[in-house]
């Protein structure tokens, strides 16, 4: 057996991931070693009730209430408690006492990023958090490293697996969103609680962490536009259908280019996605990140997006990276975010939306429409209208209009919703989607 130089790992958490990293150091330590050039001892598992039940079986005597003494006596800390407090201190003390950090916890890194490197910076650290993003998917070595010297325009991402799972079933199935969402929580793939997951605020997170890299600029939370999908029916998903569509709550970070100087957006919203789109095929709880870059043109990223076993492959991966750069030895790799560039709003996006209105069915609708959308520069590109039967069954006075937009800048397309809703003649907007991916 080689003799290795010994690291010694202080894991903070034993939920779903973090008894899993434990599980696989013990069962394949000779191999990480073989791999890092180092020996990686686990020296403790921090938890707060040494007792409680967990999914896989460990060593009793490696848990610890004392999470502060196992972070200064460590090399590397892994940090998988999840939330802001005490992950955010944890992780300051540990690059505070000389140690570099493996960590999964987006909200941590899209609210408190800075903060994080900075203290990384100062001592010659590194923080890696490759799990942060999309689960087992690598996707922030090749945006930090493999994709440094090209230039991003976009990132498509579904990167959030709860609502993937929904919106898919709902498409395959003809489900509605209630029955899926109670199932998702029965398969353990939503919590009790699903706002984070089907209000956007996971991927808006995912986002900001994923804009920051690709734009080497810092990105706040507060930045990112975030709408969720629990207003998608089955209805909306039949539509889409129908158009050519499927409906993915997607994070777009998006490089924009005016009057020769560039801005970044970041936002999260349902949108429709051309069937043909390499996104459109992603099912179940998977996610994928769909880059494209001047050069090295369009690239996709396709995993699992959670789960305690592949997320802690990707941390694994960190801590081998970890422990070959204390081998090496030198400073750790900092964040680049010298861009500075702006982060605007939502409003000055390019895009297109499908509109889909209840209207009152008689003559000079359609040019009433027409003219309200043309105020504002938005033109019609397709219409498909329908009549909509009395409760009797006879003809009814209501007709639906689903009316797919010329791209426009968002501003100017949500200002003619805003006249349209307002309208005499239109009795419901029914749902209002953007276009990605054409």
């Amino acid at each position: 057996m080689t003799d290795y130089r010994r690291l010694r790992v202080a894991l903070l958490g034993a939920g779903a991931v973090g008894s899993q990293v434990a599980s696989l150091m013990l069962r394949h330590g000779d191999e990480l070693a073989d791999r890092a050039g180092a020996r990686l001892e686990l020296a403790g598992i921090a938890v707060r009730d040494v007792d409680a039940v967990r999914e896989v079986e460990l060593p009793r005597e490696l848990f610890t209430t004392d999470a502060e003494t196992l972070i200064t006596g460590a090399d590397i800390v892994i940090e998988l408690m999840g939330g802001i407090e005490p992950a955010r201190s944890h992780i300051l003390l540990g690059l505070g006492s000389g140690a570099d950090v493996v960590t999964a916890n987006k909200a941590l890194l899209a609210t408190h990023g800075p903060e994080v490197y900075e203290a990384a910076d100062r001592v010659g650290a590194s923080v890696y958090y490759e799990a942060a993003a999309a689960g087992a998917i690598p996707i922030i070595r090749p945006l930090r490293d493999s994709l440094a010297g090209d230039r991003v325009v976009r990132i498509m991402g579904i990167v959030n697996g709860t609502t993937n799972y929904i919106l898919d079933r709902m498409d395959t199935e003809g489900a509605d969103f209630a029955d899926v969402l109670a199932d998702a929580q029965r398969l353990g793939y939503a919590e009790a609680d699903p706002t984070a997951d089907v209000e956007g605020y996971d991927a808006a997170q995912k986002a900001a962490i994923l804009a920051s890299l690709a734009f080497h600029t810092a990105v706040p939370l507060e930045a990112v536009h975030r709408e969720g999908i629990s207003s998608i029916t089955a209805a909306m998903i039949e539509e889409a259908r129908d158009a050519g569509f499927v409906i993915k709550l997607l994070a777009v970070c998006e490089r924009l280019t005016s009057a020769g100087s560039d801005s970044i957006s970041v936002r999260v919203y349902p949108a429709l996605v051309p069937r043909s789109h390499p996104l459109a095929s992603v099912h179940g709880a998977n996610n994928a990140v769909f880059v494209e870059a001047e050069a090295a043109g369009s690239l996709m990223f396709y995993g699992a997006g959670a789960g305690g076993v592949q997320t802690a492959s990707a941390v694994l991966g960190d801590v081998v990276s970890a422990a070959r750069r204390h081998i090496a030895g030198g400073t750790g790799v900092g964040e680049s975010t010298r861009a500075n560039l702006p982060v605007v709003s939502i409003g000055h996006v390019m895009t297109r939306y499908q509109i889909t209105l209840e209207v009152s069915d008689e003559a000079g609708v359609l040019a009433t429409i027409a003219g309200l959308l043309s105020e504002g520069d938005v033109s019609v590109a397709t219409l498909v209208q329908s009549g909509i039967p009395a409760e009797d069954g006879t003809e009814g006075t209501t007709a639906r209009l689903i009316i797919g937009t010329h791209r426009a800048a968002d501003s100017a397309l949500s200002a003619a919703v805003e006249r349209l809703t307002a309208s005499d003649v239109v009795e419901r907007v029914v749902s209002v989607l953007r276009v990605e991916g054409e």
